[in-house]
């Protein structure tokens, strides 16, 4: 599968550019979720990279390497700048692939909203996937995780004072593994417990999106992850139904595929952007 996708997308890149945009190195763009980073993505960049493409990964307002107080970073703007700063430093004439990983999905989205024309594709990798982010109930329901199943989970941050809804969450080490990286190698799910941080809970439940934009005109994936805990399949399910994709791939895995199937994520990568390009052949 690996291989075939990777002479399509040769062929793609030696015949023409995309709308006279596309470089001939393809450039992918990946954007983690909430409390994690730009290391997530290590075996995927490694393996993009080793393999002749363009890679950026992102740390978005108190993740990573950026040592913002996440209790202090109130407005999805905020927390995303780093992301539409990216792309609004990208030359006009380049396009990137966005691939967003759980609540990067709403940062992805966003950049969509904003730089239609500067994203040749968005991958949505167990992603919240909401055309306009969170605005009813139903929303809510579909895009954000529900982890009540397994008791007190979070360990809560309240920037605005203890009688204000918390600003951030965490889920406690000793649930990580359980929940998030059940079927990731154990050293991942241990580097994991050593780096995440808490997640700006409040300004990724305020993300909004206005409809005039260009957004429908960016192609998306959706990558469905079967034994996810954290966006539990049929919350996967309902985004899909809801704002289709063109395309749906399916992965074994838990919410952590870089880390639990990484070469079967990097092929579904790869050949979500060969499909597309050769359907805007």
């Amino acid at each position: 599968m690996l291989m075939k996708a990777e002479k399509a997308m040769a062929v793609k890149e030696e015949g023409s550019d995309l709308r006279g945009t596309i470089p001939l190195k393809q450039h992918f763009v990946l954007v983690h979720g909430i409390g994690g980073g730009s290391w997530c993505w290590y075996k995927i960049r490694c393996l993009m990279e080793n393999s002749g493409y363009k890679v950026s990964c992102i740390d978005l307002k108190s993740s990573g390497i950026d040592r913002s107080d996440a209790d202090s970073v109130l407005s999805f703007d905020d927390y995303n700048k780093p992301l539409m700063d990216f792309m609004s430093a990208l030359p006009e004439n380049e396009q990137v692939i966005l691939v967003g990983h759980s609540a990067g999905g709403l940062s992805i989205t966003q950049a969509s909203h904003k730089f239609a024309r500067k994203i040749r594709l968005a991958v949505y990798v167990a992603a919240t996937m909401l055309k306009l982010g969170f605005w009813t109930d139903e929303d809510l329901k579909e895009g954000v995780p529900d982890l009540s199943e397994f008791g007190d989970v979070y360990e809560l941050g309240f920037g605005l004072g203890q009688d204000n809804p918390p600003t951030s969450a965490l889920v406690k080490k000793e649930f990580q593994r359980k929940i998030i990286y059940p079927l990731s190698p154990f050293e991942d799910s241990t580097l994991a417990a050593m780096l995440l941080r808490p997640g700006p809970i409040k300004a990724l439940t305020s993300a909004r999106f206005t409809e005039e934009s260009e957004v429908e005109k960016v192609p998306r994936v959706f990558i469905r992850t079967k034994q996810d805990r954290v966006v539990k399949p049929e919350q996967q399910e309902a985004m899909i139904k809801r704002w289709p994709p063109s395309s749906v791939y399916e992965l074994d895995s838990d919410h952590s595929p870089f880390f639990s199937t990484p070469f079967v994520l990097f092929g579904l990568l790869v050949k979500a952007a060969a499909s597309d390009a050769a359907s805007c052949n």
